[in-house]
């Protein structure tokens, strides 16, 4: 995974001490800043923040509460970059997204723009320069939103204050260097906190496993609270009948593909004396893997306590198995069959596979 800097050449970011004229390689607009790469590039705030209002369409479908996994799915959209102000429109539309969906009392629409209108102008840079992170004030602005604060408000101006407060101090505490992603999350956890204290709308809060920390050149490693290296990874349970076929290539991608962020496991109800030999063989073909070698067939009773449990689509019962989440996959079962059923199989599962790693990282399954 690339490593994000500049937008234009990927060189490292240089931040001044005073503003100087400086003209956007993308649109040519000149304008005073303290930003530009070491090769020169510099990119206004507009160039940078291009193709945002896609928030728009997604906060408007979004039906979940919980503003961190609406804030990840924003985060996934191609306009939001490493750093940058997006984060500070995005923040206080999360935010919004999930009161709403909480019951909170809103217009979603007519104020996710006008967190647009407010967000927009808190220039890159204001952690460092204003001693201010964007995504922290993006919490106050969410807040002056949904009490409908003004300069002349009473309780709702207080509030919208202490929420800033409340969010800058979560994210200084953890200190620098910024990550745009990191203190987004703390500023969204703050919130929600302080939402329910104040306001008693209950959002979900669960709390991520940080996949981003490969393109920034700044990350502070365990230090983060959401680094990989702080959180025990969940151990996830692959379950058929017989244990040969699926589950054991579940297993097996699991390992290879999301070892990084979960143990895997698989057993069966009734299970067989080896690894289907089809499997074995396209395995080894395709990913490489040679299943005999790691892994044999189990029974449910042979699998330590595991926090999630994926069944393949054979309808299989487990009520002795306690677990934090469960689901079912639905595939058919390719044995007897031919490899083309197999490999369509096995295509299936890498997706699921990466999915499913991809909403732990998120904290959906938390």
């Amino acid at each position: 995974m690339n490593k994000e800097e500049c937008l234009i050449c990927k060189a490292p970011l240089e931040y001044l001490i005073q503003d100087e004229v400086m003209e956007c390689a993308v649109c040519h607009k000149k304008e005073p800043s303290k930003t530009r790469c070491t090769n020169g590039h510099y990119v206004c705030d507009d160039c940078h923040t291009q193709g945002m209002d896609a928030i728009f369409g997604l906060c408007l479908a979004e039906t979940s509460a919980n503003p961190v996994v609406i804030l990840h799915r924003m985060m996934e959209l191609p306009f939001c970059h490493m750093h940058g102000p997006e984060h500070h429109v995005m923040v206080g539309a999360a935010l919004l997204t999930a009161y709403r969906n909480a019951g909170g009392q809103l217009e979603l629409e007519q104020a996710l723009r006008e967190m647009y209108s407010r967000g927009k102008q808190v220039p890159g840079g204001a952690c460092g320069f204003w001693g201010a992170c964007g995504a922290g004030i993006s919490t106050g602005q969410f807040l002056s939103i949904v009490t409908k604060s003004t300069p002349l408000a009473g309780e709702p101006w207080g509030l919208s204050n202490q929420m800033t407060a409340r969010a800058l101090d979560s994210i200084g505490k953890v200190g620098g260097p910024r990550c745009c992603k990191r203190d987004s999350v703390l500023a969204v956890l703050a919130a929600v906190d302080f939402v329910r204290e104040h306001l008693g709308v209950e959002m979900e809060r669960t709390v991520p496993v940080c996949s981003h920390s490969p393109r920034n050149n700044q990350c502070i490693g365990k230090r983060c609270p959401f680094s990989a290296a702080n959180h025990k990874k969940p151990k996830v349970a692959f379950l058929c009948v017989h244990n040969s076929c699926r589950s054991q290539m579940a297993e097996a991608l699991g390992k290879q593909l999301a070892g990084d962020v979960f143990e895997s496991v698989s057993a069966g109800t009734e299970p067989g004396d080896r690894i289907n030999p089809d499997a074995v063989r396209l395995m080894k073909q395709v990913y490489g893997i040679d299943m005999e070698q790691t892994q044999h067939n189990k029974h449910l009773s042979q699998l330590p306590a595991v926090d999630i449990v994926v069944t393949m689509g054979c309808n299989v019962q487990c009520p002795t198995m306690p677990c934090s989440h469960r689901e079912d996959w639905g595939l058919d079962d390719p044995s007897g069959k031919e490899d083309r059923e197999f490999l369509a199989v096995m295509e299936q599962i890498e997706k699921k596979v990466l999915d499913l790693k991809r909403r732990i990282q998120a904290g959906e399954l938390g």
